[in-house]
């Protein structure tokens, strides 16, 4: 089932880079930024994490919570925070429960050879758990603008 804008956002709970329990319930009454990324250390998720990096700031500013999902692992996920200072919350999602919820979990294809993998996707989630944009041609360098443009 593909979600859709105004769908109600499937719930989910998750760890994050430092092992605590994170669920989407927690952000009741907040706007969430959640963003689906394939692998951690990998030039385009690198560029991505660091633009939200960059306009941390000014998305706190407008209300909005972040954070990236991946089926790295909490260990993967730390790494990644540390060297490039990442100050938002990054969950592993290894069971893949929450790709597969959010229908990320696809097939890709690089050079002929079929394979399983998440598909770059953002979501935007309202104070009461509902999606307001998506955004599926995600501009990696630019995804904090291209976000705001979004819901502008």
């Amino acid at each position: 089932m593909e979600l859709k804008e105004g769908d109600k956002a499937p719930a989910f709970t998750s760890t994050d880079q430092y092992g605590n329990s994170v669920s989407l319930s927690d952000f009741i009454g907040k706007k969430v930024v959640l963003y689906f990324y394939p692998k951690d250390n990998t030039p385009g998720c690198t560029a991505e994490a660091c633009d939200f990096r960059d306009n941390y700031q000014s998305l706190k500013a407008k209300g909005f919570e972040v954070l990236g999902v991946s089926t790295d692992d909490e260990k993967s996920h730390k790494k990644f925070v540390d060297k490039f200072e990442l100050p938002f919350t990054l969950l592993a999602d290894t069971e893949k429960d929450i790709v597969e919820k959010y229908g990320v979990w696809v097939e890709k294809s690089m050079y002929g050879k079929k394979y399983m993998g998440t598909d770059r996707k953002t979501f935007v989630i309202d104070e009461n758990g509902i999606i307001q944009t998506i955004i599926a041609k995600v501009d990696t360098k630019n995804a904090s603008a291209q976000l705001l443009a979004a819901i502008a």
